[in-house]
């Protein structure tokens, strides 16, 4: 069963909008298959239209590719989630994310797929990944934060909180209430031309950005088996899981 809230919006007359809700709060919102296959079809679907993600509950995001499912299924999963990152890259339509908690693994990387995000200060990320013997944000924090910072959060997965996400550049600042703001952006951009936001979007993946998701996501897919971490190395990382 699907996790996902998706409700739509005219703004002004000019535009539709859609608002997409991860609804898991007794799972810190980890993405089970169901949840990512109905964000697939959802991108699909309405590839056009300014796309706000976020959550539910205000102080997690997602805590990455659920756990406590097999092997096999967490593989699919988590391969598919690439998909997922390239459809917000390529549509047409901007995506913003609203952040306001905890975004981790493959939630953080939702994030930095979407054009834009939206923070609150309880805002923080994580791209657990060597610890589970992947390569978790190495695709697309050099081109967001440079390969300095880059390297320190993809190899030591440390945690990265809203005041220093501001100052590096991953969102322009920190707001009392993030979905307002969102809803604002979207306004804005319904007044916009829709064929030169897209041309703008299109321009910023001239740098090989999605030749570097597929290494990322190919290199991911030949080395991971799928099984979860340890129960030490959950507890560890607050269960807070992969790509």
């Amino acid at each position: 069963m699907s996790d996902l809230h998706v409700d739509e919006e005219d703004i002004c007359g000019t535009g539709s909008v859609t608002r997409v809700r991860i609804n898991a709060p007794a799972r810190r919102n980890a993405l089970s298959l169901a949840t990512v296959e109905d964000l697939h079809r959802t991108l699909s679907a309405r590839p056009s239209c300014t796309l706000l993600l976020g959550s539910t509950t205000a102080n997690i995001f997602s805590s990455g590719a659920d756990l406590d499912t097999d092997d096999a299924t967490r593989t699919r999963l988590s391969d598919l989630l690439y998909d997922c990152y390239e459809q917000m890259i390529t549509r047409p339509g901007i995506v913003i994310a609203v952040v306001e908690g905890a975004a981790v693994g493959g939630g953080a990387q939702l994030t930095t797929a979407a054009d834009i995000r939206v923070i609150s200060a309880q805002a923080r990320w994580r791209w657990v990944g060597p610890g589970h013997g992947l390569a978790v944000g190495a695709w697309i924090l050099p081109t967001l934060l440079g390969r300095s910072r880059a390297l320190d959060l993809t190899l030591t997965s440390r945690w990265l909180h809203a005041a220093e996400a501001v100052q590096a550049g991953l969102a322009a600042r920190v707001d009392e209430d993030p979905w307002s703001r969102a809803r604002e952006l979207a306004v804005s951009l319904a007044g916009a031309d829709p064929a030169a936001l897209a041309r703008v979007k299109k321009v910023t993946t001239a740098d090989d950005l999605l030749g570097r998701l597929t290494a990322e996501r190919q290199q991911n897919r030949d080395s991971w088996t799928g099984s979860a971490p340890s129960a030490r190395t959950a507890s560890r990382q607050g269960r807070l899981s992969g790509p």
